[in-house]
């Protein structure tokens, strides 16, 4: 096993928190920041049991068969995450949710009950709402991943991004990007959902502070906005 030390070594540099002010603006720049900082190709090898590094998968995999025989060699695999294709390292019982975070930079999918059960850590993978924390990460290959990242960075989705503020769908905000990611995905499907189907939509996500109320109104909000937006 490899703890989240060695996990994070070798993962893409962290985006420096911008200095102006928080606004809808600066946290979807970031957000882009985030995603343009991921490489398309892998360039350099870390092994996650010594930290190793190594320039090529074929150095790594001679490192194996001496240093570590019997264990399994990671495997490259390429993932198309909001809109970008990009290689990734992984150990085959890698979840998609300690890729993101570790590998890849995006940490808006949360590691909260790691269970499959609060919702927090939700993407969008080929059109469907998916625990991230329950989906391993060599599974993905070849499928469209929108995580909350992708959908801060797309103008498209700033009506419900404000609708949330407007309406202060959140407090400690540490669930926020899941309900977020669940509700998108119901309006890529149901444009015109009724507060029936929001709730349905949104069973799956458990939020601490209590602020169930207010996310009906921000997304049928939303909606109506998009939906004259046109």
């Amino acid at each position: 096993m490899i703890n989240e030390e060695n996990a994070g070594k070798g993962a893409v540099n962290a985006v420096p928190v911008a200095k102006s002010p928080f606004t809808h603006a600066s946290t979807s720049a970031q957000a882009a920041a985030a995603i343009g900082a991921i490489p398309p190709v892998l360039t350099e090898f870390n092994c996650p049991l010594c930290n190793k590094l190594y320039y090529s998968i074929g150095d790594l995999t001679k490192h194996y068969e001496e240093c570590h025989p019997g264990r399994v060699v990671p495997r490259i695999v390429v993932l198309h995450i909001n809109g970008k294709d990009c290689e990734v390292l992984v150990e085959p019982h890698w979840t998609l949710k300690r890729t993101l975070q570790f590998r890849l930079g995006l940490t808006g999918a949360k590691h909260m009950c790691d269970r499959g059960v609060c919702g927090s850590c939700t993407v969008i993978i080929d059109g469907r709402p998916v625990l991230s924390c329950t989906t391993l990460t060599v599974e993905c290959e070849g499928k469209s991943i929108t995580t909350v990242e992708g959908i801060a960075a797309d103008p498209k989705w700033k009506p419900l991004i404000d609708a949330y503020c407007r309406w202060d769908a959140m407090q400690c905000g540490y669930c926020t990007p899941g309900f977020v990611v669940s509700a998108k995905a119901l309006l890529d499907r149901n444009p015109h959902p009724t507060e029936e189907e929001i709730k349905e939509a949104l069973s799956g996500n458990i939020c601490i502070c209590g602020t169930y109320p207010r996310h009906a109104q921000a997304i049928m909000e939303a909606a109506l906005k998009m939906s004259a937006e046109g």
